[in-house]
């Protein structure tokens, strides 16, 4: 390994840095996998993608010393809008920080919050048999009320404030609370199309009555689209791009192997945690079957 190479991994004073040999060209390839979760709610056994998470991998990846560009290796059926968004602003920050390219690929699916994310690239490159899309929102949940009823539960809920409890799964389904549901989607819909107008600009062919629609398609097809700009994988663009560059894939400490081993390990704490995560596992196997995965 070359010695500037080493140096990058190290946080080195600037003025040293500064006196190091010049390294080899280098593409950081980033690796955006699973569902998108919501900030603090995931354990720290959980995989999935969240801004905190992601942090530390995303600022080894700019600082990577002879860096030619960053690229992001999405396969992600979406998630938390929020988190969605917090990811992308932290790589559009750093892509201007290092005057930097972004280059995103979408693998088996970058779809609704996994689009939001290719979209904080300045180009995104798919897969002719990737599912690619879905600008949309969905909300989902369950209606025990009856189901509780039939065992002789009986729902015991106590609110200051009339709309504290909206959309409660024990009790049941109010048309006010749809209403209200369905403005909070609305907007959250309006805020995503906006993000994809500013950051594909011309490049969308489509009309949006088709490209918001909340669809996926396949690579090709949006390529048609002006979702994406290419086809191809990452390899493949990479190589042809920068011969003389060394590809590095950055990520942080932990494996998904010593998540399993802690909750198999962790006595109580994980078994209690055990139903939540099944529950949550669930949530996410849902997620990806959306589009057939």
């Amino acid at each position: 390994m070359h010695v500037a190479d080493i140096a990058g991994r190290l946080p080195l004073p600037e003025d040293v840095r500064r006196r190091l040999p010049v390294p080899t060209k280098q593409i950081a390839v980033v690796r955006l996998e699973g569902v998108i979760t919501p900030a603090g709610s995931p354990s720290p056994r959980r995989s999935g993608i969240t801004l905190e998470a992601l942090e530390s991998t995303l600022k080894k990846a700019f600082a990577l010393p002879g860096l030619q560009a960053v690229a992001l290796a999405i396969s992600s059926p979406g998630g938390a809008p929020t988190q969605s968004a917090l990811v992308a602003d932290r790589i559009r920050g750093l892509a201007a920080e290092h005057e930097t390219p972004v280059i995103a690929f979408c693998e088996d699916v970058a779809a609704s919050g996994g689009y939001w994310l290719a979209c904080a690239a300045d180009e995104i490159i798919a897969h002719p048999t990737s599912l690619v899309g879905s600008i949309g929102v969905v909300s989902g949940g369950f209606g025990l009320h009856e189901a509780i009823g039939r065992y002789g539960i009986e729902r015991r809920l106590h609110t200051a404030g009339e709309n504290k409890a909206r959309l409660d799964p024990f009790q049941p389904e109010r048309e006010e609370d749809v209403a209200w549901l369905r403005g909070e989607l609305d907007e959250l819909h309006g805020l995503f199309t906006a993000w994809v107008r500013e950051r594909r600009g011309s490049r969308l062919a489509g009309d949006e009555s088709t490209l918001f629609s909340g669809e996926v398609w396949t690579g090709t097809r949006a390529k048609e689209l002006g979702l994406i700009d290419g086809l191809g994988t990452l390899r493949g663009v990479l190589g042809s791009r920068w011969p003389d560059a060394k590809i590095v894939t950055v990520s942080s400490k932990g494996s998904p192997l010593g998540a399993v081993l802690g909750m198999l390990t962790g006595g109580s704490a994980a078994a209690e945690a055990s139903v939540p995560a099944m529950l949550r596992a669930l949530e996410d196997r849902a997620a990806w079957a959306r589009f057939g995965l």
